[in-house]
């Protein structure tokens, strides 16, 4: 009786051991900068075409800022992860936008009011 408790203690150690060298952290990857001016040029839902505007501030992984569109505008916040953004607006109506970073271009899809549409954005030098 000892001795098969031995044996599936030693199993279960050995299982262990196997799963604990299987499971690599991650590398460290630090999000891309998104700080500056970005124009996004959306596609709404209904197929029409409206440009809005964001100004991002970044602290590590955290991003804050302010959006402006054609009907609203607010702060917002969000996050980036390596080269995924999340970030939403903090106005009547809010927008929550999901994309890839690559260098001074951002694209991905966002939402508003249940409804979804694509945007793509360019980094500029100001306003």
């Amino acid at each position: 009786m000892v001795r098969g408790r031995l044996s599936l203690l030693s199993l279960i150690v050995l299982f262990l051991g196997t799963f604990a060298v299987a499971q690599k952290p991650l590398p460290n990857t630090l999000p891309v900068d998104v700080t500056g001016h970005w124009v996004i040029e959306a596609k709404n839902w209904n197929g029409d075409l409206d440009t809005k505007t964001v100004d991002l501030k970044q602290h590590g992984e955290a991003i804050t800022g302010h959006f402006k569109g054609p009907n609203q505008s607010g702060g917002l916040e969000g996050s980036v992860n390596g080269h995924h953004i999340v970030f939403r607006t903090k106005t009547k109506h809010p927008l929550t936008f999901r994309g890839q970073v690559q260098g001074n271009t951002m694209e991905g899809n966002f939402h508003v009011m249940g409804k979804e549409g694509q945007f793509h954005a360019e980094r500029t030098a100001g306003n």
